[in-house]
């Protein structure tokens, strides 16, 4: 069996899900509160690729995937002059601004529909909806302008260390105030963690709740704040794991 991919937690009460695949068929583990994962990390490789319902296996020993099965977004580079031969993102477009506890602030832009949705993907605690355009190109200018200013993305390991402390409200207002926000909104993950979770890669434990790719799982009395893209390409058996977990302090309390 092998994590062949993930899904986030992308909207409010959702509670992501790892994608595991045997024998070219895909199964959707859910990783719902509560529930406990028992799996041991085994050999990683590359992911391969999941094409309709099934899995087409890869061994190139790169992951979590290979050269041939890496998907690059382009859009993502996108600062308003479009990397394809023909821009196509015609649709409504929003800017918006998602806060990060305790004080880190980004600028992104989305298909508006999909704005909501976005920030819980990204595991965002606060938002602000900046602008809407009528198409993307319009928002990446935007975008780039104000990232002048403000960084347009945050790294796994920054979120991870603001997972169990507030926003700081204040620095949140006085960016506010710097512009006129549309609407604002405070994003509920459901759950909460009161110490530092350790950063660590594992697929065993009490799953505590997950936050944009982020599960918090509980091993012993230990939160570990593992990235779901770490697990993808391993192969995994159904045992807990055996390896050293390094604990928390609160763990000696």
């Amino acid at each position: 069996m092998q994590v062949v991919g993930y899904e986030t937690a992308s909207k409010p009460g959702a509670s992501g899900a790892l994608l595991l695949a045997t024998d070219g068929e895909i199964e959707c583990l859910e990783l719902d509160p509560g529930s406990t994962l028992d799996f041991r990390l085994g050999d990683r490789h590359c992911a391969g690729v999941i094409d309709g319902d099934e899995h087409r296996v890869c061994t190139a020993p790169t992951a979590p995937y290979c050269d041939v099965h890496d998907r690059t977004w382009i859009c993502a580079r996108c600062t308003g002059t479009c990397l394809k031969d023909e821009m196509d993102c015609y649709e409504e477009h929003a800017v918006y601004l998602a806060g990060f506890a305790p004080a880190t602030f980004k600028v992104g832009v989305t298909r508006s529909w999909r704005l909501e949705t976005r920030l819980y993907e990204q595991g965002a605690d606060r938002a602000a909806h900046l602008h809407t355009v009528s198409n993307g190109r319009i928002a990446r200018e935007l975008e780039a302008e104000i990232a002048e200013e403000l960084t347009d993305r945050v790294r796994v390991p920054t979120k991870v260390d603001g997972l169990h402390q507030d926003v700081d409200e204040a620095a949140w207002g006085r960016l506010l105030d710097q512009y006129d926000p549309i609407s604002t909104m405070d994003l509920d993950h459901g759950f909460d963690v009161e110490c530092q979770p350790v950063r660590e890669t594992i697929a065993s434990g009490t799953i505590v709740g997950v936050k944009g790719r982020i599960a918090v799982l509980e091993n012993g009395t230990t939160p570990y704040a593992v990235d779901l893209r770490d697990l993808v390409g391993y192969e995994i058996d159904r045992a807990e794991t055996d390896r050293y977990l390094q604990s928390s302090f609160a763990a000696f309390e």
